[in-house]
């Protein structure tokens, strides 16, 4: 069962979901042994293991039992691999696999390390965390009053797990400020992956929260209720995956494959057999050529970069915002025996130029900082067509007085700067291909 997992999560446990069959996968034969696969096992080195486990045994302070010290064991020899590779105990691996409906409990973070901190990669809209202004980057040096510093990724999220309606203080730290206290409720996460609406006359907006096994077939429903909303083909749209920490491999191809009409999506090589695949467009179109602007920040991680890259490498839309994360690793659960599995990094996914974005993440076309807007009220003016007896116009044109807008509804692009500029940006487009 291969999927490029998101980062680990808060909400559930450590990362992403399972994925079904692969769109268009090409199957590659197993990868040769190399010299250390043919190499025998290191007596010494085994030999030092079983010395180890023989001492802590007999002279550690409490009695552990073989079952604890292995699986401590297990566990340190995958920690040390790279920060996405995970040993999966039956909760866990459980939890894992129940993600995949998009609900489970928690807060609603995506998180990863930094300096043995954790750190906030995603928080997850319409959630507590999201709710209670927790932002991409904040480290969390306290659970519970509590250090994390020198907790490992399991330790921390088990301790920041509970029922819903439990509370849990969180201290934060925010861009090297001075660390505050965030007291969140833990609650049942429902999470949708994918909401859209028209911002103005002919121009949509389609947001990603998440990958899920659905998503794909989702922003296809979304396509077309925009369209019918719309009335006729859209003139414009934005996808916005800010604070996107990914998903399932999957929902990202064929999410790029409703923008693309034909071309590589994704390839991923690695060692063992399967892990060298490829993905390609189908030449159905959901989103009708529309003009594209793809809207990526920090937060935007795994799957969500490899629907910026293909979409970037096609040059089917214009990305705009920040610097993505960076994870171009692909990873494998592997199940094992009594209900556990390993969370194996077995492959990195390039994009179609070949790109590889592990620890670089995706570019952006236009740089859009992050900014908060503040609109100036405006004073009461008075144009021509509000003075008494003024004269009509020549061309027999209707007046147009001043008009409040006092009342009128508020709209996602007047309080988010960078949303405003996409959508700024694809209306300049329209002007100059005249529509």
């Amino acid at each position: 069962m291969q999927h490029l997992p998101r980062l680990t999560s808060l909400t559930l446990a450590l990362a992403l979901l399972g994925a079904p069959p692969m769109l268009q996968a090409a199957e590659a034969p197993p990868a040769p042994a190399s010299a250390n696969d043919k190499a025998p096992l290191p007596l010494d080195d085994l030999r030092t293991f079983a010395e180890v486990l023989d001492r802590i045994k007999a002279a550690y302070v409490d009695p552990v039992s073989d079952k604890t010290l292995l699986e401590n064991a297990i566990k340190g020899m995958l920690s040390n691999l790279d920060p996405h590779s995970a040993y999966l105990d039956p909760q866990t691996f459980r939890e894992l696999q129940e993600s995949t409906s998009g609900e489970f409990g928690g807060l609603g973070i995506e998180v990863g390390m930094e300096d043995g901190f954790v750190k906030v990669v995603s928080p997850i809209d319409d959630t507590p965390a999201s709710k209670a202004g927790i932002q991409p980057g904040d480290l969390i040096v306290k659970i519970d009053g509590q250090p994390t510093k020198g907790l490992s990724m399991l330790e921390a999220v088990d301790k920041m797990r509970g029922e819903a309606g439990s509370k849990i203080l969180l201290t934060l730290v925010r861009e090297g400020g001075k660390p505050f206290d965030v007291t969140l409720t833990r609650a049942v996460i429902k999470v949708k992956s994918v909401k859209s609406q028209l911002l103005d006359d002919g121009y949509g907006y389609l947001r990603i929260t998440q990958f899920q096994v659905n998503t794909g077939t989702e922003v296809g429903k979304a396509l077309n209720k925009l369209r019918k909303d719309n009335g006729k083909k859209l003139r414009g749209l934005v996808l916005d995956l800010r604070n996107n920490p990914g998903g399932v491999l999957q929902a990202a191809v064929e999410v790029s494959d409703h923008f693309l009409k034909k071309g590589l999506i994704v390839y991923t090589k690695g060692r063992i057999a399967n892990s060298e695949l490829r993905f390609s467009a189908d030449p159905a179109d959901a989103s009708e050529g529309a003009p594209l602007v793809v809207l990526i920040n920090g937060g935007s991680a795994s799957a969500s970069e490899i629907v910026a890259g293909a979409l970037q490498d096609h040059k089917r839309g214009v990305l705009m915002g920040t610097d993505s994360f960076g994870k171009g690793s692909v990873q494998t659960v592997l199940p094992l025996n009594n209900d556990r599995a390993l969370k194996l990094t077995t492959a990195l996914y390039y994009t179609p130029n070949g790109r590889s974005i592990q620890a670089q993440g995706i570019v952006p076309d236009i740089e859009v900082a992050r900014a908060k807007l503040t609109r100036e009220q405006d004073d009461a003016s008075i144009k021509e067509a509000d003075l008494q007896g003024h004269l009509g116009n020549g061309n027999g044109g209707a007046d147009k007085p001043s008009q409040s807008k006092a009342g009128q509804p508020a709209r996602p692009q007047d309080d988010d700067y960078q949303l405003s500029q996409a959508l700024n940006l694809l209306k300049g487009l329209s002007v100059t291909r005249g529509d």
